[in-house]
């Protein structure tokens, strides 16, 4: 078929749908993708590069790009890409051990909405209430993974669909019509056996599953498996994606590197031996990078609630150390009052590790103690510079000192931001080294407009 009708031949470049006697490929159903491949005339360089396979009306559809020319009855040879169709077959029969896993971990509440198997993931909705604990996570992955060590055969035979509705722990979407007889697709039991006796338990012990999809010959060949991410989809309905082979191993592996860069945080936080901004900052970036990261949801969810509880710790610890160091630095302001009571002009740099906030409480007294005096106070807390600056107004209209000017004279050097007006302004930089140079600019200024 092509351009919306059936015809005889074809030619280069013609986007087409074919249908053979018999086919190797899979088309696009049961939740799992469609085969990719090409179609060779016997004896001729001309094909068909298979890009989507369908079904409809119970024919299979290849659907392609011509290479060449091709007629009505021409012998061909079919090959699907096996790399793809490998990668494909590790999540399909991972998908069936993560439903087996969810009816274990969710008290057998969860039961199947939908899927899809493609070749880079798996994903399957499920209905369930609340989303997974990271403790639900980890024991689904470590469900598949036992099953992964054990290396199961995959079963798979047709069978009555009478006698295999009645399997005791079958997994099945009993909404769909399925054909008689099905297909049992069933991990390291084989399929006889559950139909000999379908009451018996052998069934609740093991994946059991209706699917005429493509699996592997044993579990173990899937190599990796792991949950990357849970979240609710609608109402009640939650979506699980996994990977599986290569993408999960690189996917644990990343996951044990974020952990250890978490632990690696804690070890210093809990030795005291740590900068705030500079911790606090590692924090944000590890809990923005566990967010984004492809790891083990578990895992993501595990380092998240811990690095979220870190930050609050010291966030915490931060509020409580400058309450102290605002205390501290309003009494040494005090006693530069008591020191300069009858000086026009105060620059100084505060002995204690300063705050912002000590800075503007010490001022608020030097207003009401020394309401002629102006003053810029600064104040260092590790390589950040703080400063405010106050100018009664009798000097900033008699002499023309205003304190957004007298900032400006050294706030450069600091890399600061200010803001302010003639009567107060204040500021925060970094460049503690450089503090001296900036007390001379700022005396030097009051100097100019007090002669």
């Amino acid at each position: 078929r092509c351009g919306g009708k059936f015809v005889q031949n074809v030619e280069s470049g013609d986007r087409v749908g074919v249908i053979l006697d018999r086919t190797c490929m899979y088309a696009e159903q049961g939740g799992q993708i469609y085969d990719t491949g090409y179609i060779t005339v016997n004896n001729s360089d001309s094909g068909i590069l298979i890009n989507n396979i369908q079904v409809k009306a119970g024919y299979i559809i290849h659907k392609g790009i011509v290479e060449g020319s091709l007629s009505v009855g021409d012998i061909v040879k079919i090959s699907f890409d096996e790399d793809r169709r490998r990668k494909i077959m590790n999540n399909h029969t991972a998908t069936h051990l993560l439903n087996y896993a969810l009816r274990k971990h969710c008290s057998g509440q969860a039961d199947q909405k939908g899927s899809l198997v493609t070749d880079d993931k798996l994903r399957f909705d499920f209905s369930y209430k609340t989303p997974l604990t990271d403790a639900q996570l980890e024991g689904v992955d470590q469900v598949v993974s036992e099953f992964i060590a054990e290396n199961g055969i995959v079963y798979a035979k047709e069978a009555p669909l009478g006698i295999a509705r009645e399997i005791q722990g079958l997994r099945a979407m009993f909404d769909e019509t399925y054909p008689d007889p099905v297909r049992v697709v069933s991990v390291g039991i084989d399929v006889d056996t559950l139909t000999a006796d379908p009451s018996a338990p052998a069934g609740s012990v093991t994946s059991v599953e209706f699917c005429g999809g493509t699996h592997l010959k044993r579990a173990g060949h899937m190599n990796t498996f792991t949950v990357v991410s849970e979240k609710p989809i609608a109402k009640g309905i939650r979506r699980i994606l996994a990977v599986t082979g290569a993408e999960a191993a690189a996917a644990v592996a990343r996951g044990e590197a974020m952990q250890a860069e978490s632990d690696a945080i804690t070890a210093q936080i809990e030795g005291g031996q740590y900068e705030y901004k500079k911790i606090i900052g590692e924090v944000n970036t590890l809990i923005q990078s566990n967010d984004k990261s492809v790891i083990p949801a578990w895992r993501r969810d595990r380092i998240r609630d811990h690095m979220s509880g870190i930050k609050a710790r010291l966030d915490k610890a931060k509020n409580e150390s400058e309450k102290g160091l605002a205390t501290e630095n309003a009494a040494e302001i005090a006693s530069l009052i008591a020191k300069n009571k009858d000086a026009p002009v105060i620059v100084e740099v505060l002995k204690t590790k300063g705050t912002s906030k000590g800075i503007s409480e010490g001022l608020k007294t030097m207003r009401k103690k020394a309401p002629e005096t102006a003053a810029v106070i600064m104040a260092v807390n590790d390589d950040d510079v703080f400063f405010h600056c106050l100018v009664p107004k009798k000097l900033s209209s008699g002499v023309g000192l205003r304190a957004d000017e007298w900032l400006a004279t050294f706030s450069g050097m600091l890399g600061a931001k200010c803001g302010g007006k003639d009567l107060y302004a204040q500021g925060s930089g970094k460049g503690a080294a450089q503090v001296e140079k900036a007390l001379n600019l700022a005396k030097q200024y009051a100097d100019s407009k007090m002669k």
